[in-house]
């Protein structure tokens, strides 16, 4: 990351330890109200075809912030500057049977927010979602799946509650 991130107070940024897989996720709001969201590849092995946030997995070496930062521009060329709200962690285990650790922010970004810069052959389109569209992000495959909208919604709560103006 070029630029220092800000964490807001009482963030705490876990460190890595080498014995698990660890994954990040950021909640990117607009300051209309809406957050933004990805759909999968349909060839994607994990989650195909479904809407997620932005987000990946930790590489060897890297800190959870630098991955947040560096997973944020590669999906979107946007530039990580705040780390605002904690959204919480879990513990999930997909199909390849590799137990992953995810921690998910709500933060803040620069970029022109109106064309982010994709990573087309991972992601086919995307949208800015209000609290009146989750629906949308339930999974095609498994509607009950309703992770990515449940942290949606917090994070589109909790950026309304701090007064979060966007990126």
């Amino acid at each position: 990351m070029a630029a220092e991130v800000r964490v807001g107070t009482g963030i705490e940024i876990p460190p890595v330890d080498e014995g698990r897989r660890w994954v990040v996720g950021a909640v990117i709001t607009d300051g209309r109200g809406r957050a933004f969201a990805q759909r999968r590849a349909p060839h994607r092995r994990i989650f195909p075809d479904s809407w997620d946030i932005v987000g990946g997995h930790v590489e060897a070496g890297e800190t959870v912030l630098e991955a947040l930062g560096r997973e944020i521009a590669e999906e979107t060329g946007w530039a990580l500057t705040e780390v605002v709200a904690d959204l919480g962690s879990l513990v999930w285990t997909p199909d390849d049977g590799i137990e992953r650790f995810e921690v998910d922010y709500l933060v803040r970004v620069e970029g022109d927010l109106d064309a982010p810069a994709l990573e087309w052959d991972r992601h086919t389109e995307f949208a800015w979602v209000g609290d009146d569209q989750l629906d949308l992000l339930a999974d095609r495959n498994d509607p009950t799946h309703t992770f990515v909208a449940d942290i949606v919604a917090l994070g589109l709560t909790l950026s309304s509650d701090l007064g979060h103006r966007g990126s």
